[in-house]
């Protein structure tokens, strides 16, 4: 070999040594992952939940060698807080200790103040049951639409029962408010009729006044779009004021928490819409619950659909940044189409930023929630670009 060559075969080797050593470094670095969950207020009560789901999913993902060759660490940030104080939380989480991406499980106004802050500039997967609509740049959604909640459901539960006359009631806010908006149509289309919808503020807490217009109504069914205490306040005394024997309800964010508030006693007749149920019996779910058992013990927070779409945010990062090879904000989204995995929900794959993901229906019993009813591979319904 002469000189020339030498020279040149060095600065070869010395630049694909050097290249190696970059790549070992990019994944000897961990990947820092937000996750903003509800530590108080409220919502708080879904908090210990969703912090075990995110804890059980990393270790899972690390086990098998992390994201794209690197370890995940989690930043928890408490999304709990006013939407501007959420916001700082994340921008603390984001710009001072460095995630690369951001897992949200909160409600729908704070989802706006963080979609204000990122425009786009970090990859963020909004895991919630949320009303639909969102399609802010670098969004990606996992949780369950109206469409989905609603479309498939409402004409199946309207045949089932036989049911005429629909009333409406959900707390005065963009869920609320849009879900049974949505509802609306699809109880046309099912040849039954509405014959009363209402909004009430979180704040109440007697609703007699509103009971006593679902009974006069001569509703058959009413559909509940009521939130955490909300629900559990109105579904108790539902069922005191001697309305449960004979009318339906069906919920769209009515999971295992609510639930055990709401007691099962005060449950006759009711149903609840969801992509994800603790008392599922597909193979991946049972796999999912008995892990979740296992890592956490007899004291493990309850496990619930809210919680566990927290879970299925870290499943679907990891689909996406596999399928683009990296975990740039703009990769990630142009990768997002047709991305898929399976998860203790089934298959679930991400369409226009949103996932067509199965929706089972559920009664109550004794022990708690009993899946009736799937409607597999449901679509959002949503149309944002990617």
């Amino acid at each position: 070999m002469n000189r020339r060559h030498f020279v040149s075969f060095a600065s070869t080797l010395a630049g694909a040594c050097a290249a190696l050593g970059t790549q070992a470094a990019f994944a000897a670095t961990p990947l820092k992952v937000a996750v903003l969950i509800p530590q108080s207020g409220p919502a708080s009560l879904f908090g210990p939940s969703a912090k075990a789901c995110a804890e059980l999913a990393v270790e899972q993902l690390n086990a098998r060698g992390g994201i794209l060759g690197r370890k995940i660490e989690i930043l928890f940030g408490d999304s709990g807080l006013p939407p501007a104080e959420a916001a700082q939380t994340a921008l603390k989480l984001w710009k001072g200790l460095k995630a690369e991406a951001v897992i949200g499980m909160h409600d729908s106004a704070v989802r706006g103040a963080l979609t204000a802050l990122f425009k786009g500039q970090v990859p963020y997967f909004y895991t919630p049951v949320y009303e639909g609509g969102e399609c802010s740049a670098a969004t990606f959604m996992n949780g369950e639409t109206p469409s989905q909640q609603l479309e498939p459901v409402i004409p199946w539960l309207t045949a089932e029962r036989k049911i005429r006359k629909w009333y409406l009631i959900g707390n005065d806010y963009i869920w609320g408010r849009n879900t049974n908006g949505a509802a609306k149509g699809y109880i046309t289309k099912a040849g039954a009729q509405v014959v009363g919808d209402e909004y009430v503020a979180f704040s109440v807490d007697n609703f007699d006044s509103s009971l006593a217009r679902i009974r006069d109504s001569g509703a058959d069914a009413v559909l509940v779009s009521l939130v955490g205490g909300s629900s559990v306040t109105f579904n108790k005394a539902f069922a005191g004021f001697g309305l449960a024997d004979k009318t339906v309800r069906l919920g769209s964010l009515i999971e295992e928490n609510t639930l055990a508030g709401i007691g099962v006693e005060n449950a006759k007749n009711l149903y609840a819409s969801m992509g994800y149920f603790a008392s599922l019996t597909t193979p991946d779910a049972v796999a999912f619950a008995q892990a979740y058992a296992k890592r956490f013990g007899p004291k493990a927070p309850m496990l619930n659909g809210l919680a566990e779409s927290v879970y299925e945010g870290f499943l679907m990062l990891d689909a996406m940044a596999t399928k683009a090879g990296d975990l740039a904000a703009a990769k990630l989204e142009r990768a997002s189409e047709g991305a898929s995995y399976k998860g203790p929900r089934g298959t679930v794959t991400m369409h226009a930023r949103h996932v067509d993901q199965d929706i089972f229906v559920a009664d109550v019993t004794p022990q708690g929630f009993r899946p009736v009813k799937t409607f597999a591979h449901v679509p959002s319904g949503q149309s944002c670009k990617a």
